[in-house]
């Protein structure tokens, strides 16, 4: 695949490069590429809980947190 970047795009790159964390360029696409998958899924996340919480589908948080100290064996607080 033959791609144009803009200049502002390839100084991006470069500075990414120079930190040394990437050994060319095609690994700095991937870590983008791996980054907006991961932002996706968040939204996607924050999507869906939000549709619950508008449907009603939630419970509070001290009930939340009473389970998760029953589940992990940690004392109430009080």
């Amino acid at each position: 695949m033959d791609i144009s970047i803009t200049p502002e795009l390839d100084r991006l790159i470069r500075e990414r490069l120079a930190t040394g964390v990437y050994r060319n360029e095609l690994e700095v696409l991937q870590a983008a590429l791996d980054a907006l998958d991961i932002q996706e899924q968040t939204l996607a996340a924050i999507a869906e809980g939000y549709g619950d919480f508008q449907a009603g589908r939630f419970r509070s948080f001290e009930e939340a947190d009473a389970e998760f100290r029953r589940q992990h064996n940690l004392p109430h607080e009080t």
